[in-house]
């Protein structure tokens, strides 16, 4: 049906908004997006058309339809129709429409569909400008150097994940998620870029650094010895978009960022929602129920946006029955015991995460000041594994019938960033800012017990606490110089200081103390000496307690230039100064060349590094964990402690002080847009680490009942030390050489009466490799190695070498669809020693595709309806083998699994938009 005649009528109150406008001379396609992008306006424009044609810069406090007009000024596009707070720019010839100024009369088309929650695909476009990887304010995705993912908020909002990190590990195919750690980190999942460890990769907020978590995964899988951002302590509802780098950027933003940089935009709009979200896992527990509301408003120069997220996660029991003997011979209850008494699964978490965003502009209009941040409290409890009644680390007039220790994780975590920005004299952009992050973790431990204070001990324990800051304070300049090329040449300088302090507090007495109780005589186990410590995880004793702190200044250079239209070339250097370990250099060079309309050519070379966190320095403790010793059969529970790098067991073994991670990237990509509405990215790297900062295997001494010491002991011994203990510490005794590819694909079709459609087809292959690996001489002496089997697999076998994604997301009028199906490549657990068969006994878990799904239906314009399920056909990963299951029942499926082992998860929604 043909569409009415245009008309002309009163334009939209959304364009008499005023607002602090900083759009930089540019091209108008690019300053038009801005104009999108902060006036919290939708605009639809003939993108190529738009490109033509070069724009002065507007800033100041200005009407959107002020902004829109100096823009489109001496331009054959004008206003063509304007409704709520979206508009289309057309051109006059095209629009059949009489010249008119945006301070009278608009000319609007007819009037659309009831708005939907989100932007529909033809809107959402990767035109979006990004601010990551680039001090220009004006590049697109498809204009950058460097690849770049951006997470739209209709992605956020179809994905079906309820967590930042999961949102991630499901739409970005470089990504992966482990799994939950063991022990005291269980409650922390981290993220993997390109293959390599989540402390290499920055996260920003707002383009501010995000603090690490205080937590150090000491017992985890793949993610051992890192302490990175915890993501989950974001609320989801409160981002507008995600932008992932997926390249090298020490240079531009200082340490952590080998692999690339992930930074969250929060919203800044006006606009309102509530969300309530509420699931379970097909096959019981999980329960799962949410609810998330945010508002904005707009003030005159300024905004505020406030985001809430409470949740509670249900936990899921995936254990097999435990068919050791649990009582002592003899004893009838044997042959009537609950067998079923390990409980592994994804723990109960129950958290709520807050976000506000602030900004107002002073005075003038060419100052705004700002202020965001968020907060969190969570507390997630798991069980950690059963104590059969018959154990030596049991006391039976306790628990007769054996426990499981239960282990409860209390986090409060904080970030508040403010600063001024704006335009200083001679036309110098400025933005001086500071950030503080705080997270603190306690742990208690119930259901437990300290078995060498035998019938005395208690059952509750606090374990400790650490407690991790981070103060950044900056000042970015930046100045745009006439040369007489294409653009101006933009010269970025900068300065940063940062505080970091960690701390450990000591647990109470009896979580550590060692109280000498042996059983007595008459008794099963008599005379044998009992283990000190809570079960499960240890106290913190007095000796690990302690405060630690450094300080790092840098400076840094940052040119970009468009030389021609066809080709830009971008150079940066940073010079870091630490109070620990002294200095580093990096730099960054890129190139763009786009010699035909529709297909460019890009790369980069930098180098980079990562600075050992204060928890991999200093962080010390003892937990109770599986082990397979050499020549047994299967796994043994045995105390074991994370050793600090100083300590002196550590030394005797050979520990050195920790030395700065150092990086060398080169990439090389394609940028095609073949036919309209389709973008194709190809990216090739090679990412070198030297010096990589790594946990050791276990370390175990031991003395065999004919006295003779195995090599552990030997060395312990001859130090003067106890020669019967177990650890492993940090040591930069690798490097390793990490090659992938990176492809993304996405088509935009208009369908006609059946909808609008957008497919994404994505995926990642990559291969990490070591290229050194140093045995200290003490070690060498002893035919020891200091990264066992186990540590060399979780870095290159223990994530996916690739991940394939294909995503289509549909709508027609009111109902929508996204469906996604994730391929995920094999995994491998990785033996650290030889069982008492002679094999080493590795687990894979094979290549699995998993299919999510999300229907939805628009009830109102402000009201829709959806119900999903990830992991709809209820996928689970391989079981382990015998050996390395054991016979308790607590491993029964590999925990390397990118996909966890909790099966399918199916949900419902309601979201209102207001």
């Amino acid at each position: 049906m043909a569409p009415p005649a245009l008309a002309v009528v009163e334009p939209s109150k959304a364009l008499s908004e005023k607002h602090h406008f900083d759009i930089p001379a540019q091209g108008l396609n690019a300053a038009l997006l801005s104009l999108s992008r902060q006036s919290s306006m939708r605009i639809l424009f003939p993108y190529e058309e738009a490109s033509r044609y070069e724009v002065r810069p507007v800033r100041g406090w200005l009407s959107t339809s002020e902004a829109l007009s100096r823009m489109i000024e001496g331009t054959p596009l004008q206003l063509a129709y304007a409704r709520d707070r979206t508009f289309t720019i057309a051109a006059r010839s095209k629009a059949g429409l009489r010249p008119a100024g945006f301070t009278s009369d608009a000319v609007a088309a007819p009037a659309p569909a009831p708005a939907a929650a989100e932007p529909s695909p033809q809107e959402d476009a990767p035109t979006d400008v990004i601010v990551t990887g680039t001090r220009q304010t004006n590049r697109t995705v498809a204009q950058s150097l460097a690849p770049i993912d951006v997470v739209s908020k209709a992605d956020l909002q179809t994905s079906g994940k309820q967590s930042v990190r999961d949102l991630l590990g499901t739409l970005v195919p470089s990504i992966s998620v482990s799994s939950s750690g063991s022990g005291a980190s269980f409650a922390v999942k981290t993220l993997s870029l390109r293959g390599l460890s989540g402390d290499q990769v920055l996260v920003l907020v707002n383009g501010k650094r995000r603090h690490n978590t205080a937590t150090l995964f000491i017992n985890g899988t793949t993610q051992n010895g890192q302490s990175p951002p915890d993501l989950d302590l974001i609320p989801a509802n409160a981002i507008d978009h995600i932008e992932v780098l997926r390249d090298g950027a020490s240079a531009q933003y200082g340490s952590d960022a080998i692999a690339g940089v992930v930074n969250i935009i929060l919203k800044k709009d006006a606009s309102g929602s509530a969300t309530v979200i509420g699931g379970a896992n097909g096959d019981g527990g999980g329960e799962t129920g949410r609810f998330q509301i945010d508002k904005g408003i707009t003030t005159q120069g300024g905004h505020i946006h406030v985001s809430v997220d409470g949740y509670m996660q249900g936990r899921t029991v995936r254990g097999g029955p435990n068919l050791s003997q649990l009582y002592f011979a003899g004893d009838p209850r044997e042959a009537t015991a609950d067998r079923r008494v390990n409980k592994p699964g994804q723990p109960q978490v129950v958290g709520v995460n807050g976000s506000i965003d602030v900004a107002q502009t002073l005075g003038t209009n060419d100052i705004e000041a700002y202020v965001f941040g968020t907060g969190s409290k969570r507390e997630a409890d798991a069980f950690l594994t059963f104590r059969n009644p018959n154990a030596t680390n049991n006391i039976p007039q306790i628990y007769p019938n054996g426990y499981i220790p239960h282990l409860h994780v209390h986090d409060e975590d904080y970030q508040v960033s403010g600063g001024l920005r704006g335009e200083g004299p001679l036309g110098v952009h400025f933005d001086l800012s500071t950030s503080y992050g705080y997270n603190k973790v306690r742990y208690v431990e119930t259901t437990a017990l300290n078995a060498s204070l035998g019938p005395a001990s208690p059952s509750t324990f606090y374990i400790g606490k650490v407690i991790g800051t981070e103060w950044t304070s900056n000042l970015d300049l930046t100045k745009h110089v006439e040369l007489g090329l294409v653009e101006p040449l933009q010269i970025a300088v900068g300065a940063e200081y940062r505080e970091d302090t960690y701390e450990i507090g000591a647990g109470d007495v009896p979580s550590y103390v060692d109280g000498g109780y042996r059983t007595p005589a008459g008794q099963p186990n008599a005379g044998v000496i009992r283990q000190a410590g809570s079960q499960g995880v240890t106290g913190f004793p007095p000796s690990a307690a302690g405060t630690f702190g450094r300080n790092n200044k840098s400076i840094y250079l940052d040119l970009s230039q468009k030389v021609t239209r066809w080709l830009e070339v971008s150079a940066s250097g940073r010079h870091e100064a630490y109070s620990d370990f002294g200095t580093t250099n990096n730099y960054k060079v890129s190139a763009r060349i786009e010699p035909i309309r529709g297909i460019a050519v890009r790369g980069t070379i930098s180098t980079g590094f990562r600075a050992p966190t204060l928890q991999q320095e200093h962080y010390a403790s003892s937990s109770t964990i599986g082990v397979l010793l050499p020549g047994a059969t299967t796994t043994v529970l045995a105390p074991v402690r994370a050793l600090p790098v100083d300590d002196t067991v550590a030394r005797a073994l050979g520990s050195q002080p920790l030395r700065p991670e150092k990086s060398t990237n080169y990439s090389a990509g394609l940028v095609l847009t073949p036919i309209n509405n389709l973008n194709v990215t190809v990216d090739a790297y090679q990412i070198e680490i030297d010096n990589r900062i790594l946990l050791s295997g276990t370390l175990t001494g031991a003395i065999a009942a004919n006295g003779t010491l195995n090599p552990v002991a030997t060395i312990l011994n001859a130090a003067g030390l106890n020669p019967v203990q177990s650890g492993f510490f940090f040591s930069n005794a690798a490097s390793t050489r990490t090659r992938g590819l990176d492809v993304v694909a996405t088509y935009r079709a208009g369908l006609g009466d059946f909808g609008k459609a957008v497919l994404t087809v994505s995926g990642n292959i990559n291969k990490t490799k070591f290229t050194r690996l140093d045995v200290p001489a003490v070690l060498a002496t002893q035919g020891l190695s200091l990264i066992d089997r186990a540590r060399q697999g979780d870095f290159t076998r223990g994530t996916p070498r690739n991940k394939e994604i294909v995503n289509l997301y549909w709508t027609l009028g009111a109902v929508s669809a996204n469906v996604r199906a994730t391929r995920y490549g094999e995994v491998t657990q990785v033996a650290a020693a030889r069982a008492a068969d002679g094999i080493y006994h590795d687990d894979t878990v094979a290549p699995k595709v998993l299919f999510d799904l999300e229907l939805g239906y628009q009830l109102t314009t402000g009201i829709k309806l959806s119900a999903g399920a990830n992991n709809l056909f209820n996928i689970y990963p391989n079981k382990l083998s015998a050996v390395n299951q054991g016979n308790t029942g607590f491993a029964l499926y590999n925990s390397y699994s990118p996909y966890g082992f909790s099966g399918g998860f199916y949900y419902g929604k309601i979201n209102l938009s207001f």
